[in-house]
């Protein structure tokens, strides 16, 4: 989870190496059940706002995928995505980057496997318990009674962003009204941006069972669990959506994932795009056309926006160069940066969307 102030000033170009942020446990977390998957403590990285920043707060969930199985599980407890023993301190850039004087951050650590949305118990391949307590590591990081964001200082945000990468993205679609729930209605901004992945129905399947997921999910959305975008349309909150048509995590792990076609037919054209034959870019077309498609439920809220462009990258709001560089992907000629911050202070709104062409330079990250 990421906290990070806001400026009204026009989004600058960061210079320099990014700001090393070090890592807040929550060691009370514990006697409430809000545990990574191998019972340690969770964690955040929190940077503090100055001036008029000091009340404008970005709080930003990291991603990591899912695990959907005991074995998927285990594998993870031994990684900083299941564990805060292997945890360091995180480099905040992008939209985190502090930069710009008033645009510092908070980092919150991604170790549930299920999008900080879970609430059980399992047993690991060893005999010893896993701990699907995501949903309470959420409560306890934002309960007001507690020592932690809200009682340092979001409680009296007076604008508040909810924000997350990949995992983190669905994360913040399964959360955010109950974040924008959390304060008065004269908070004059609590938007939302991340960028989204496409339902994998038998991966979401696994962990809505393996980790008592249910209890997040809108009704609506159980009700047709066929029609994803009923998560969407069960949304109140003003939310800004950004991905990329041709998202690289998604076509190498739910279009092509290993072990679906035969030899190394799909692996040159994931390692770099400029590999793919004919054939493969029509099916990157075909994955796109059936993307915008589904977003067309979120072009039917008038005040919410989408950046959906069309480089072949996942994740483009924690790195710089995506975020707002002079290399940055641009639509109407603004960076994404430049896209949240108009609409983040009401400066425009709109739908925007890129053509259907590939840019096949890739942004690393």
């Amino acid at each position: 989870m990421v906290v990070a102030s806001f400026s009204h000033s026009p989004v600058a170009v960061a210079t320099g190496a990014p700001e090393l942020v070090e890592l807040t446990l929550l060691p009370g977390a514990r006697e409430k059940g809000a545990v990574c998957l191998d019972g340690s403590p969770p964690d955040y990285h929190l940077q503090r706002g100055v001036g008029s920043g000091s009340r404008s707060w970005l709080v930003y969930l990291q991603g990591g995928a899912w695990c959907n199985s005991a074995e998927s599980c285990s594998e993870r407890k031994m990684t900083a995505l299941g564990s805060s023993k292997f945890m360091e301190p995180v480099e905040f850039d992008g939209m985190l980057s502090n930069q710009h004087q008033l645009n510092p951050g908070c980092y919150k650590i991604y170790c549930d496997g299920a999008s900080f949305s879970g609430d059980a118990e399992g047993q690991d391949r060893d005999g010893t318990k896993l701990f699907y307590r995501g949903l309470r590591i959420w409560k306890v990081i934002l309960n007001r009674t507690d020592d932690e964001l809200m009682g340092i200082g979001l409680a009296e945000a007076k604008q508040a962003l909810l924000a997350g990468c990949s995992a983190g993205g669905l994360a913040t679609l399964l959360h955010c009204d109950n974040f924008r729930a959390r304060f008065p209605q004269e908070v004059s901004f609590v938007k939302i941006v991340y960028p989204t992945k496409r339902f994998m129905r038998s991966v979401c399947d696994g962990v809505v069972h393996l980790q008592n997921v249910r209890k997040v999910l809108p009704k609506d959305c159980l009700a047709k669990t066929k029609d994803p975008t009923e998560l969407i349309k069960s949304i109140s909150t003003l939310t800004f959506i950004l991905n990329s048509e041709y998202d690289s995590w998604q076509i190498g792990n739910v279009l092509a994932p290993n072990g679906s076609y035969p030899g190394e037919s799909w692996s040159s054209c994931k390692a770099d795009i400029r590999n793919c034959s004919s054939k493969q870019i029509d099916v990157l077309h075909g994955f796109r056309k059936k993307l915008v498609h589904d977003l067309k439920v979120a072009e039917g809220k008038s005040d919410w926006g989408l950046f959906v462009d069309s480089c072949f990258t996942h994740c483009q709001t924690p790195f710089n160069v995506s975020w707002h560089s002079p290399i940055s992907p641009r639509l109407g000629h603004k960076t994404i940066a430049e896209a949240v911050g108009d609409g983040h202070f009401g400066r425009s709104r709109g739908v925007k969307r890129s053509s259907a062409s590939i840019h096949v330079t890739e942004i690393s990250s």
